[in-house]
């Protein structure tokens, strides 16, 4: 058996260890989200943390760990007498990020229910990690369906198995640990709730410290056993720090004062609904016991808001994590004070800042114009025209962003499950039947019998049961929705370049981004101006980065818009190698102008047209503004066998898309 590195070996990193002890102290606080960087300890501190917690009594025999002094009346390898039982080490199960659904919650031998009416029961995680821990690695990259199921779990403490009338139910309460990389996508808001606390690592940038984490890590890697014997003495003290403070939990008073700065606090960060309130007050009230305290202080409160509200204050994925902790303590002071204090007392307001208020405007930039050398010049900001050829402008910001029309990939494919394209899924309707391909999933029951029913005299039945066999079985096939990759080719040239224009552009993406992200796709990015193309992004899971990236995104310059299809040609032939399954969904943003070189137009037109013989599903979002307008983008729709839209038809209200269908049919 592996020695695991000790807890308290585990170099700085102060917060990740206190929230992991505080759950270790309190389950009931709801588990841990750890958000860092690669190389941050987050999993080594995890797997270290199982070692220090209390051995759980159980009852011997039973695969779903019930508590002997009161046993889970409907464990299904029950009933169990209460009293007696042994104890074990608490487990730390770990959820691999491509396990299946009947290895996360069991499996029914769905042959032995339908030939012999048992219920053959094979547990799964979840049923291992009752009354432990439930660890999940890259928690950020787990299968929607999975995320269900833990969402689903973690709410009722229970796990459910229902398969073609056979159910079975156990218990299943356990700590919730994730770790993940933001760099690689973000987590659904419903499953980031469930998580009480979270806390972002970060390597330190202290020599001597990284120095000491070198020594360590070294020391362990060459004598594991004895690099934990020296720490042994640190360990057990945790672990009876842990045990004292379990037993003094019951005895911590949250009284009113407490409670109303909690309130106060969640009310001030406008998280929504009450978990958060609930999850400070737990938090709180383990940070006082393991201090060794019976009643909860305002530093408690300050700590528990640092830990559960970051999380829980995002608007949407691109907006970063934190919290303001001046805004914190200002919210704590106006409510503070203990339960005696007259509430009527004016709370003494801290001093301005100066220039600090939030009121005073950014100071906006010089007007800037459009570059393009293809058309006529658009005035700037100021009313002054650009010439035409005007060289790199400073980034813009993004206007608002919308909800934009559903845009998919025609046809059904097979790849990864999200919510974008018809394709064929595990999960969805069922569209029919086939002979399973190795292990039974989903049982088509009325395709089964419909096999089986021929051969039952030739079996010799004789009593009413169904003779079923293996080659009887049916598969359901299913359709759901798929996740793409959505693949951006922004045009960032001087046409593109006047203020407004490229704010509208930017936020039409940023919509597209955030679409793209409760879809759960893939995203890249490739940006073309001036000379060349360039991948802003390559293809990730991380819309956030791609948010990031649009953001800084300057303008000016030619139109190289063949080299910016070329390049994003060559992105999808690559990502085609790496992940087949996923189908493409190109989304072009610009006017449908080509400057720069011999006959850039005729050669763009080629370029498109490898798309369309490729069969890549596109998306042209036309740009173009002003009174006069070519239809250049139109056009380049057409080579690539696609459909454009403007910004205005993006929008999934748009008054104008609907009066164009309106005229359409009418014509």
């Amino acid at each position: 058996m592996t020695t695991p590195f000790p807890f308290t070996a585990v170099v700085g990193q102060d917060d990740l260890r206190l929230a992991l002890l505080l759950n270790a102290v309190s389950p009931a606080v709801g588990g841990v989200l750890v958000r860092g960087e690669k190389g941050t300890a987050k999993s080594t501190a995890v797997r270290a943390l199982s070692a220090l917690l209390p051995e759980v009594p159980v009852v011997p025999g039973c695969r779903f760990s019930c508590d002997p002094a009161a046993p889970d009346p409907g464990c299904p390898d029950g009933p169990h007498e209460a009293g007696g039982g042994a104890e074990r080490p608490a487990r730390m199960v770990e959820l691999p990020v491509g396990a299946s659904e009947d290895r996360l919650v069991g499996a029914l031998d769905i042959e032995r229910a339908l030939s012999e009416g048992v219920k053959a029961f094979e547990p799964g995680l979840l049923a291992d990690a009752h009354r432990g821990i439930l660890y999940v690695d890259e928690v950020n990259l787990l299968h929607d369906h999975l995320v269900d199921l833990l969402l689903d779990a973690a709410a009722m403490g229970a796990s459910y198995v229902e398969r073609e009338g056979v159910s079975v139910r156990h218990a299943a309460r356990f700590l919730l640990v994730g770790t993940m990389n933001p760099e690689e996508g973000e987590l659904r808001p419903q499953l980031l709730d469930r998580f009480g606390l979270t806390v972002e690592v970060a390597a330190s940038r202290e020599p001597d410290q990284r120095v000491e984490v070198v020594k360590r890590r070294l020391a362990y890697d060459d004598h594991p056993a004895a690099f934990a014997a020296r720490w042994a003495e640190e360990e057990t003290a945790v672990r009876a720090r842990i045990v004292a403070a379990r037993e003094l939990l019951p005895s911590v008073r949250l009284g009113d004062g407490a409670l109303r700065q909690i309130a106060a606090t969640c009310a001030a960060f406008e998280v929504d609904g009450m978990r958060a309130d609930i999850v400070m007050a737990r938090t709180a009230t383990a940070l006082a016991a393991w201090a060794g305290r019976t009643d909860v202080l305002a530093e408690d409160v300050r700590q528990a808001a640092l830990l559960a509200l970051p999380h829980r204050r995002r608007r949407n994925p691109f907006d970063a994590p934190g919290l303001d902790e001046d805004k914190l303590d200002e919210t704590l002071e106006e409510f503070g004070g203990s339960d005696d204090d007259d509430p009527d007392q004016d709370p003494d307001p801290g001093p301005d800042g100066p220039g600090g208020g939030g009121g005073q405007p950014e100071p906006d930039d010089a007007p800037q114009g459009d570059g393009d050398t293809a058309a006529r010049p658009e005035a700037g900001e100021g009313g002054q025209p650009q010439p035409s050829g005007a060289g790199e402008q400073s980034a813009v910001r993004a206007s608002e962003p919308f909800r934009t029309k559903v845009l998919s990939v025609p046809g059904i494919g097979e790849g990864a499950a999200g919510r974008r394209s018809r394709a064929r899924t595990e999960h969805g309707r069922t569209t029919g039947a086939r002979r399973p391909r190795g292990a039974l999933t989903k049982l088509h029951l009325a395709a089964t019998v419909q096999a089986a029913a021929p051969h039952q005299r030739a079996r010799g039945r004789s009593g009413p049961g169904l003779v079923v066999r293996r080659d009887d079985l049916r598969q359901a096939t299913r359709e759901g929705r798929e996740g793409n990759l959505v693949l951006f080719v922004v045009d960032a040239s001087g046409s593109m370049a006047a203020r407004q224009r490229m704010s509208a552009v930017k936020g039409a993406v940023l919509s597209l981004l955030l679409d793209a992200y409760q879809r759960r796709d893939k995203v890249g990015l490739v940006t073309f101006r001036g000379t060349d193309a360039d991948v802003a992004l390559p293809p990730t899971s991380s819309v956030d980065a791609a948010a990031a990236r649009l953001e800084t995104l300057p303008t000016g310059g030619r139109t190289p818009l063949a080299a910016g299809l070329l390049r994003a040609h060559d992105v999808l032939r690559v990502e085609r190698l790496r992940d087949p399954a996923r189908r493409p969904l190109v989304v072009l943003v610009t006017d449908g102008r080509a400057t720069g070189g011999p006959e850039p137009v005729a050669l763009a037109g080629r370029a498109a047209r490898l798309f369309a013989a490729d069969g890549v599903a596109s998306v042209v979002v036309d740009c173009e503004s002003g009174p006069v307008r070519l239809g250049l983008a139109g056009q380049l729709a057409g080579e690539l066998g696609g459909t454009a839209v403007t910004l205005d038809e993006l929008r999934a209200d748009s008054i104008a898309g609907l009066v164009k269908d309106v005229q359409r049919r009418a014509a």
